[in-house]
């Protein structure tokens, strides 16, 4: 590969890091043409699966920032490059692989965060984005501002205020909507308060 199409490769991979909000390295050895096929066709709706240079692809990671692949670029690499409902994404990506056993997930990266191939199943063991949401807003159907703050809140953030509402009924009995909608901004200030804590220990 010439100079000038090595630097279109690597710009290109680059982009398509920065275009993402989560991205899966995999490896395929092993897979048919047909089965890969049969993978990008069911990760349409929320990814783009493709194969890359494991070089080339070092090299557009670091231009992107991402280090959530350093050591892992071996072997025949795909990467799905999430630009719709990461859970759904890797839904189909843990489902493909127990019915096909030789795609291998790797790494991913969420948002700027590493994860390993353990936080990529549990990732697809949630509920989608729009199931959370959907459910939260029915809980809170006098409160606009409320339902508003919580679609804009981020996918694991809604998760885990989910279920932290769920853990409160459970342990309380079933509450009523107005004050499961009263919850939501306390729950959320205290996943705030959380990250602020964690994000301060790191320095």
């Amino acid at each position: 590969m010439a100079n000038v199409e090595k630097t279109a490769a690597i710009a290109e991979i680059a982009d398509k890091f920065r275009e993402s909000g989560a991205a899966v390295l995999t490896e395929y050895r092993g897979l048919t043409v047909a089965q890969l096929s049969q993978l990008r066709s069911s990760l349409r709706e929320h990814a783009t699966y493709a194969v890359v240079k494991n070089t080339l692809t070092e090299i557009a990671a670091k231009e992107a920032g991402i280090t959530a692949f350093d050591g892992h670029l071996q072997g025949p690499s795909a990467i799905a490059f999430v630009t719709g409902d990461p859970v759904e994404a890797a839904k189909g990506l843990r489902d493909f692989a127990k019915a096909h056993p030789l795609l291998v997930i790797k790494a991913g990266v969420l948002d700027g965060k590493s994860l390993s191939p353990e936080e990529i199943t549990k990732l697809a063991d949630l509920e989608s984005r729009e199931v959370l949401l959907a459910k939260m807003a029915g809980a809170m159907k006098g409160s606009l501002s409320k339902a508003v703050y919580l679609f804009a809140a981020p996918l694991a953030q809604t998760a885990r205020l989910v279920d932290a509402l769920r853990q409160k009924v459970e342990a309380e009995g079933p509450a009523t909507p107005a004050a499961a909608a009263d919850e939501a901004p306390a729950a959320a200030d205290a996943e705030a308060t959380t990250d602020v804590a964690e994000g301060g220990d790191e320095n």
